[in-house]
C-alpha cells in the first residue's frame, strides 16, 4: 500500500537529490548493504561462529559442503537486498563490471560511469568497515588461535572475510583465475540482461532481484572455489582497501602472500570488467538481437518455433 512519507530534509534541499547526485547515493548504499551481508556471512563461517563454540575448535571453518552453501547463499541474500534498496533510484548495478556493460550495450550514459563506480567503491569500503567494527573481537581471537603463517598478527583465513584469493593448485600463477572471473562475471552479466530483458520471458511481481540473487548463487556453486567468485572488482577492492588500512598489509595490498601467490589486486578488478562486457554481447548476440528483430516484424512466432502459426500448421 502506497502511503505518502515526508521527507526528512525539507525538499527545496532535495532537489540536487533529483539526478546524478541521488543515484549515486543509492550506489552506495545498495552496494555497502551488497558488502555488509556478503562478508559478514563470511565472518559468521570463519570466525564468529568458531570463536562462539559452535564448531569444533576455534579455528574450525570449512569441513564440509555445507560451509560453502552457506557462504554462496548468504551473499546470494546480499545481493537481493542491495538491489530492493538501490533499485528503484538508481537501478541498483552495484557492481562496476554491470555499470560498464551497460554503458557498452544498454545505453547507460557513459558521463554516469565513474560516479556510480566511485559511489561503489566507497559503499563496498564502508561495508567492509561496518563488518570489522561489528566483528573484530570474533576476527582477532581467530587470528590469535590460528597458526602461521601470519601477516602484522593477521591470517590469510582472516583476510577471506574481505577479499579473494586464488587457490593453492593455480601455483601463483595469474592466467587462471583471471580466465575464472571473466567467465563468472560474463555469466553474470548475461543472466541479468536476461532477467531484467521485458522482451524475453519477462520476471513478473518485481522479482527480479530475487533472481539476480538465484544467479549469484548458481555461480559461487559452479565457480567459487578457484578465486572466490569476486565477480564485483567494488565488493572485492572496497574490503581489499580497508583491509590494507586495518593493518592486513601485503595480503590486501597488493595482494601477495609469499609462495602462494603475488600483486593478485588487479585481477578481480580487470577480470569482472573483461568479462561484464563478453557477457552482455554474448546475450545479445544469441538472444537479444533476435528478440529485436521478432518486435520489429510485429508478430512474434510461438516459442520452440521459427515462423508464426499457420492455418496450414493447425490442419
Amino acid at each position: 500500500m502506497a502511503v505518502e512519507i515526508r521527507p526528512l530534509i525539507k525538499p527545496s534541499r532535495l532537489k540536487s537529490r533529483g539526478g546524478l547526485w541521488g543515484e549515486c547515493l543509492a550506489e552506495f548504499l545498495g552496494t555497502l548493504v551488497l558488502v555488509a551481508f556478503g562478508c559478514g556471512v563470511v565472518a559468521m563461517a570463519v570466525a564468529a561462529l568458531p570463536g562462539s563454540g559452535r564448531t569444533e575448535g576455534p579455528t574450525t571453518f570449512f569441513i564440509s559442503v555445507g560451509d560453502w552453501l552457506l557462504i554462496t547463499w548468504g551473499w546470494a541474500m546480499a545481493v537481493v537486498f542491495g538491489v530492493y534498496v538501490a533499485g528503484g533510484v538508481s537501478g541498483a548495478h552495484i557492481n562496476p563490471a554491470v555499470t560498464l556493460a551497460f554503458a557498452v550495450r544498454r545505453r547507460f550514459p557513459w558521463i554516469k560511469v565513474v560516479p556510480y563506480w566511485i559511489s561503489q567503491l566507497a559503499g563496498a569500503f564502508t561495508g567492509a568497515a561496518l563488518v570489522y567494527g561489528v566483528y573484530h573481537n570474533a576476527i582477532g581471537a581467530f587470528d590469535q588461535a590460528m597458526p602461521g603463517p601470519k601477516t602484522n598478527g593477521h591470517t590469510l583465513a582472516s583476510f577471506s572475510i574481505f577479499g579473494t584469493f586464488p587457490a593453492p593448485y593455480f601455483h601463483g600463477g595469474n592466467w587462471g583465475p583471471l580466465i575464472d572471473q571473466v567467465v563468472g562475471t560474463a555469466f553474470l552479466v548475461m543472466l541479468v540482461a536476461a532477467i531484467i530483458d521485458l522482451r524475453n520471458t519477462g520476471v513478473k511481481a518485481n522479482l527480479g532481484p530475487l533472481l539476480v540473487g538465484f544467479a549469484v548463487a548458481a555461480i559461487g556453486m559452479s565457480y567459487g572455489a578457484n578465486a572466490g567468485y569476486a565477480i564485483n572488482p567494488a565488493r572485492d577492492f572496497g574490503p581489499r582497501l580497508f583491509t590494507w588500512v586495518a593493518g592486513w598489509q601485503d595480503l590486501a595490498l597488493p595482494g601477495t602472500l609469499s609462495g602462494a601467490f603475488s600483486n593478485y589486486f588487479w585481477i578481480p578488478i580487470v577480470g569482472p570488467l573483461v568479462g561484464g562486457v563478453i557477457g552482455v554481447l554474448v546475450y545479445d548476440l544469441f538472444i537479444g538481437d533476435i528478440l529485436h528483430l521478432r518486435a520489429q516484424q510485429g508478430e512474434a512466432p510461438e516459442v520452440g518455433r521459427a515462423r508464426p502459426v499457420t492455418a496450414a500448421d493447425e490442419e
